[in-house]
């Protein structure tokens, strides 16, 4: 076992290495969002430091100084990048315009832009998953930050004339325009050094960005929030300048003044602030979203800033397409492959800077996505289609985790170690909780980001693929030996110690969870039809099926002669093995982890074939990985033979 050994933790490293973001670890993203803060900080306040080339305070000035040194630093800390030596030079001209004691109008703009920059090559989570609760942020501010900013945020609590500098008076305009709901999400995150505002890290983010939104709504008045609301009904067109909560997250009153007349711009910020949840969109309305990233993408593009329109391109299939893909799955399989390949394309050519065949591509998604928005507005599915569906889905899902399962109990009972059967029954026991904790989560508590539902299918695929790999070689070599029963009896119980019952515990939990992920989100966007009735008929039925399977394959693997049945097994994993690594790349691709090379193959949604270089190249290897043992195997058994 200990060349097989090998193999696995190569295959592992490889994929491991494959992934730029599993370098992406939870410290590079705080200490991004840090020097991001650092940013904003003097993008809105070097105003108060120096007016008309003149110090006009000196602790505000050194402290711009010391922000802008301090920002510089850090961005030479983070992981190396194709951006990181210009977003050094970006960080070198504003330390140099502090020092130049310019005008606040270019320090603000070079903030800004260098902020862009950086989240553009170091992306992070900059909104929260759902609408924050304003009665909540209202309790908290009230506990947390009274004392000091005053019960209506003007800076006048009780403690507050103690406090040098003052806190802040978050009910003043002046300030809060500047200020985007993710940046005061940051402050209370990380607080403000050389101040008495403290990091708030042990409330929950939830809880932060419900202060945030409660305090960002203190500078408007009910009067304010009510022309907002006019505004916002009466101008459909306005929906598509703040489409989503991660737009408005993002988007300062300033900002959002370049492209609305101020007072509008006031108006609505005003009623979004204090109604996030209608930006909780229905899935019809993620593909405005989509529509708007692939023109900002080739905005991106034409000006030269790649990555930026990869990171937008993306963005696009993630926060605009993905939301609506399990209801379009449903309803319209294949202008869902058209759509979800035509993105690729128009990752690819982005990627590649390819801008007039991006262009193209963009207008044949634009097409296909109105006509995706037709169908998810067509009203609820059938209720017969309804239940059709949620049979095939489960079957669809299931089949391949059932396959890995019954490969696994039957292999164990030929072995005569049904002492390790636990293992194995608790694994896919434990998915199957997870997956009900999974409904809950996505129905009642949170909405599952495309991102992070693309990159636990694609990694668990390729734990499991590595795993059942490493099993299928196994397998073959102990095949093709002699002297079956003695083999079981004398060597078996010694192969099979604790490590590998815990082995077969995560292989067994890992590739069920996986397929119980991907059916619960599929289910919740079939519930929202109205025909729940239909959709539990679908799934018992679905179960029924599942379940006489399971029985065929167990009593027909039992009647197998010992060495045969571990030669079908070998072969059955190992296809397994194959499907899950061209699943498991697709998936990354479509997270933004991998890079998409379209080629010319017919897309073979069961043997996990999807046209694209790098998924072919995977399962390429992978099949050359397979010939070369099998045919090791082969040698080693002729030798014992002869």
């Amino acid at each position: 076992m200990s060349i097989l050994r090998t193999l696995f933790f190569i295959l592992l490293g490889f994929l491991y290495a494959a992934s730029p973001v599993a370098a992406q670890t939870m410290q590079q993203q705080d200490k991004t969002k840090q020097i991001w803060q650092l940013l904003d900080y003097l993008a809105v306040d070097y105003g108060a430091a120096v007016k008309e080339g003149k110090v006009v305070s000196h602790a505000e000035y050194g402290e711009m100084q010391e922000f802008a040194l301090s920002a510089e630093r850090q961005l030479a800390e983070l992981p190396a990048d194709a951006a990181q030596q210009n977003l050094l030079q970006q960080a070198a001209r504003l330390r140099s315009l502090i020092a130049d004691k310019s005008v606040a109008t270019s320090v603000s703009t070079q903030a800004r832009e260098l902020a862009g920059a950086l989240l553009a090559a170091y992306p992070v989570p900059m909104s929260p998953s759902r609408a924050p609760d304003l009665a909540l942020g209202a309790q908290l501010f009230q506990a947390q930050c009274a004392n000091c900013h005053g019960g209506l945020g003007r800076g006048d609590g009780p403690l507050a004339a103690s406090l040098n500098p003052p806190p802040i008076a978050l009910s003043g305009h002046d300030r809060a325009k500047e200020r985007s709901l993710f940046s005061l999400q940051q402050i209370i995150s990380q607080g403000v050094k050389g101040t008495a505002m403290p990091s708030f890290a042990q409330l929950t983010d939830d809880e932060r960005w419900a202060i945030a939104f409660f305090a960002a709504g203190l500078p408007y008045t009910d009067t304010d929030r009510e022309a907002g609301k006019k505004l916002w009904k009466d101008n459909p067109s306005l929906h598509a300048i703040l489409p989503s909560l991660n737009i408005l997250s993002q988007t300062s009153e300033t900002a959002l003044s370049k492209n609305l007349p101020p007072d509008q711009a006031y108006q609505l910020m005003a009623y979004l602030k204090s109604n996030a949840q209608i930006l909780e969109q229905e899935k019809s309305d993620s593909v405005v979203l989509s529509k708007s990233r692939l023109k900002e993408s080739l905005a991106a593009l034409d000006n030269g800033n790649i990555p930026e329109a990869s990171r937008l391109a993306i963005s696009a299939y993630l926060d605009g397409f993905e939301p609506a893909e399990p209801a379009l799955k449903v309803k319209n399989i294949k202008l869902f492959n058209d759509v979800e390949k035509t993105m690729g394309d128009f990752r690819a050519a982005v990627t590649a800077g390819r801008a007039n065949e991006a262009r193209a591509i963009e207008q044949q998604l634009t097409s296909q996505l109105s006509q995706v928005q037709t169908v998810l507005q067509s009203g609820s599915s059938d209720p017969i289609s309804t239940l059709v569906s949620a049979l095939t889905i489960l079957l669809r899902e299931g089949i391949e985790a059932l396959l890995v399962v019954v490969a696994m109990v039957a292999f164990l009972k030929r072995a005569e170690r049904q002492d390790v059967l636990p293992y194995v029954h608790a694994g896919w026991i434990a998915a199957l909780a997870a997956g009900g904790l999974t409904w809950i989560a996505a129905t009642y508590l949170v909405t599952f980001s495309g991102a992070s539902r693309e990159m636990t299918a694609g990694y668990s695929s390729l734990f499991a693929a590595v795993v059942l790999l490493s099993v299928g070689i196994w397998m073959h070599q102990k095949s093709l030996a002699g002297r079956w029963q003695q083999y079981v009896k004398e060597k078996l119980s010694s192969a099979l110690n604790k490590r590998s019952a815990m082995m077969l515990f995560l292989l067994s939990f890992v590739t069920v969870y996986r397929e119980v992920f991907e059916t619960v989100l599929f289910y919740a966007a079939l519930w929202g039809d109205g025909n729940g009735g239909y959709l539990l008929a679908g799934l018992l039925v679905g179960i029924v099926i599942l379940a006489v399977i399971a029985a065929v394959l167990l009593r027909t693997s039992a009647r197998l002669p010992i060495s045969e049945f571990f030669a079908v097994s070998s072969a059955l994993v190992a296809i397994l093995a194959f499907v899950l690594v061209g699943k498991g790349i697709t998936a990354l691709q479509e997270a933004g982890v991998i890079n998409v090379t379209p080629i010319p193959v017919p897309r073979i949604d069961f043997l996990g074939i999807y046209p694209s270089m790098q998924s072919i190249a995977s399962q390429v290897a992978i099949l050359a990985i397979i010939v070369v043992s099998f045919m090791l195997n082969q040698r080693l058994g002729t030798k014992r033979i002869g």
